[in-house]
């Protein structure tokens, strides 16, 4: 892989810090500082303004705006798109002294740093700035989101006069008016805009968004010890400026303490409108925030820290990316989704697609049950849209969307929303991960038995019976990319039969426990006895394209027949290769864009023998191009299986700081949140070798030769355990001594009041 790391921020286990500011990392910087507690992001773009490259990024879980493309279009292909809109700044802040004003794209300063704490969640940077006319002003700038109640925010700014006596013009307000980067617009109407200037200072303004309606009310207070104060008001902005006066070794502190209000429905309207009322009244302590956060976070670290020991640079990027985790999504919001750059930026248009099923949700299984929860009810949410899709393609059920951020399918590239059925089997899937662990049957009797037989009609509807009495999926694309309008793509019919196979035994399941609620969801939903025949028959004849002679499973049909390129051959300037190659020539090949076969052989590990693992990992591990940053983890994953040791690390090289240090030179689009989460994945899964998808947990624990040791913890079985791994030993022990069944190294354990310690085995 021709990819190699962009050293920016120094290295600590706690923290990231950014001493001395280079501009031309400014916007990458924008992305690692984000903040976001699941409700709102935000990117740590400078408050105080800045006039070289940036993106002022405010943006709020599920508040998105509709576009219609202009071009025709066929049945099927979709007629609009839907992106997350960049919203209000409510950290805006203006700075003059003497007629200048503060920009570090321009202003003469020393001593920039700034840094992002793990353990509290505060975002600091200072500065001393120099101005034209001598003085010398230390600034201290903070900055927090509220993760127990997420609709609050905090901003503080400190002024200390180092040199000379200092007149501080300071404007704080609540800005509207910037442009949504992709799209080059302006997308937001605003009224109700309010300023009250007493011995404190409150300030008000709704925003709605043109098209789809949705509002924002972002409303701040601030206390500062100001000598005058004026409002400051325009279409789309509403501040106050006030004069700070310093003496020579003198400090002051602004606070503003904000909180934004969203309504996306219609029937949130009136409590919404409640909600503003009693912003008038509501009183709110800064430091109250700051203590539930610093819990919070003392809490995080206690549950689901991964400590790597002799390795600082992992362990400061796995830390990033739980942090990062914790932030996009901790079960706070019923029903949403997480965006492919959670809420850093606005690439992908803030769409979740499959791989919050297959990479994001083992995360939260393991660590936060009910985030997992939330996560799959918001495809029960948006079920009737996944319904109205499945129509539109031609087929009965519920046919998911590749890329949403309602529910509503929002790719425009037809051979992606149309042919790749895996957001479908990925529900399924995620859905039977969640049962598994947690015995849920009120979730399946509620929600997920209900999904799976629509996602077993549209598997029904969009196959077909071969000419030899096959079953399987024709014109359809799988998780890699680069081999678009196959016949029987192995993953995919695959997944067609374990979400066949899984709907039916569930369906059992549910009928014997619970028979009133069996009957009331089989006449809610219509079911047939002979949709349940025909699928147990679809299961049992599927087409899955495997060679006994080789143990090969075969991407597609013909994939062995296919011209084949040498990946390690292709010029490294011709990459990333969708910019430098024409589409079609992408396709009439063997090169992989991401594992597909082997992703197929990582969900359902234990139904593989060594043997296939093997032969399927060494032929299409070098047909790989990794075009793709959830790529690498899969082959990782499974090298350290395999007992590839140096070659699990290599592809792990990169895996917990793809954005810390820029690996594929995007990180300014936003943060790369399902590749985080399987950085998570790459160390639990594939060091720790941890496998849940048979019939009892496996832990088979290596060591990297660069670690000394490492610890981490899941939730399993209603129970934490904790798994310590040394060149000596391991030892896993439970949280509260609860008996526990496993396998470690295949052999069968009983966790119980006693830690259970073993040798390391090589």
């Amino acid at each position: 892989m021709a990819k190699v790391a962009d050293k920016y921020f120094i290295t600590d286990q706690w923290k990231v810090i950014e001493n001395g500011y280079n501009p031309e990392y400014g916007e990458v910087a924008e992305s690692v500082f984000s903040l976001g507690n699941e409700y709102m992001g935000i990117r740590g773009f400078f408050e105080e303004g800045y006039s070289g490259k940036k993106l002022v990024g405010s943006y709020f879980n599920g508040v998105y705006e509709r576009t219609k493309p202009d071009y025709g279009h066929y049945k099927g292909i979709v007629d609009f798109t839907e992106y997350m809109v960049n919203s209000v700044n409510w950290l805006y802040t203006r700075i003059q002294v003497d007629g200048e004003v503060l920009d570090l794209a321009t202003a003469r300063f020393e001593q920039f740093e700034r840094e992002l704490d793990f353990r509290t969640g505060i975002l600091t940077r200072s500065f001393l700035w120099i101005t034209k006319s001598g003085k010398k002003l230390k600034v201290k700038l903070e900055r927090a989101l509220s993760m127990k109640e997420i609709e609050k925010a905090v901003q503080r700014v400190t002024f200390e006069a180092v040199e000379g006596e200092v007149e501080i013009r300071f404007t704080g307000g609540l800005d509207f008016s910037e442009k949504h980067q992709m799209s080059g617009e302006n997308l937001w109407n605003c009224d109700k805009a309010n300023v009250s200037i007493q011995k404190e200072i409150s300030l008000g303004i709704e925003g709605t968004t043109i098209q789809t309606g949705m509002k924002v009310y972002s409303f701040a207070v601030i206390e500062a010890n100001f000598e005058e104060a004026k409002e400051e008001l325009q279409e789309k902005n509403v501040a106050v400026e006030m004069v700070l006066k310093l003496s020579q070794g003198q400090r002051t502190k602004v606070v503003k303490k904000i909180k934004n209000l969203t309504c996306k429905e219609p029937e949130q309207t009136t409590e919404y409108e409640a909600a503003i009322k009693k912003l008038e009244t509501e009183s709110w302590n800064v430091e109250n925030v700051l203590e539930d956060n610093q819990k919070f976070w003392a809490d995080v670290w206690k549950s689901s820290d991964i400590v790597i020991e002799g390795d600082e640079e992992n362990q400061q990027g796995i830390r990033f990316c739980i942090f990062q985790m914790f932030q996009t999504y901790h079960g706070a919001v019923k029903g949403t989704n997480i965006g492919a750059k959670g809420l850093t930026g606005e690439a992908y248009n803030g769409n979740a697609f499959w791989d919050t099923e297959t990479y994001c949700l083992p995360f939260f299984l393991f660590n936060n049950k009910e985030a997992a929860k939330n996560l799959l009810y918001f495809r029960y949410k948006t079920l009737d849209e996944a319904r109205e899709r499945a129509k539109m393609l031609d087929c009965k059920g519920a046919f998911y969307p590749i890329a949403t951020i309602s529910g509503r399918e929002c790719c425009n590239l037809w051979q992606h929303a149309s042919l790749q059925l895996q957001a479908s089997t990925a529900v399924a899937y995620g859905i039977w991960f969640y049962e598994k662990l947690y015995k849920d049957i009120e979730f399946m009797k509620n929600y997920g038995l209900e999904m799976l037989i629509e996602i077993s009609r549209m598997l029904e509807t969009r196959g077909d019976y071969s000419a030899e009495g096959k079953y399987g999926f024709y014109c359809v694309m799988g998780p890699d990319e680069f081999q678009m309008m196959v016949n029987n793509n192995c993953y995919t019919n695959y997944m067609a039969r374990f979400t066949f196979d899984y709907t039916l035994r569930m369906l059992a399941e549910v009928e014997k426990e619970d028979e009133a609620c069996f009957e009331a969801l089989r006449e809610k939903v219509g079911l047939e006895d002979q949709e349940v025949f025909r699928w147990a028959e679809m299961s049992e004849k599927m087409d899955i394209p495997y060679h006994e002679d080789t143990k090969l499973f075969e991407q597609h049909e013909g994939f062995f027949k296919l011209p084949h390129v040498e990946v390690n051959d292709i010029p490294v300037e011709e990459f990333p290769l969708y910019h430098h190659w024409t589409y079609d020539r992408i396709y009439r090949n063997d090169m992989i864009k991401q594992p597909d076969v082997l992703m197929l052989m990582l969900l359902f590990n234990s139904s593989f023998t060594k043997e296939q693992l093997e032969k399927n990992y060494d032929y299409y591990e070098h047909r790989c191009i990794h075009e793709s940053s959830l790529s690498p983890s899969v082959h990782s994953i499974l090298a350290s299986q395999l007992g590839k040791h140096q070659e699990a690390y290599d592809f792990f090289g990169f895996a917990t700081r793809m954005d810390l240090d820029n690996y594929n030179r995007n990180t300014r689009e936003g943060l790369h949140t399902t590749s985080i989460a399987a950085a998570w994945m790459n160390i639990i899964y594939g060091f720790g070798g941890l496998r849940s998808d048979g019939k009892q947990m496996k832990l088979n624990p290596t060591i990297p030769k660069h670690w000394t040791g490492y610890s981490f913890s899941i939730q399993y079985c209603e129970e934490r355990i904790n798994v310590q791994v040394s060149r000596e030993q391991i030892v896993i022990s439970t949280e509260s001594g609860k008996p526990v069944s496993l396998l470690v190294y295949d052999k069968p354990v009983q966790l119980g009041e006693e830690p259970y310690v073993c040798a390391y085995e090589e």
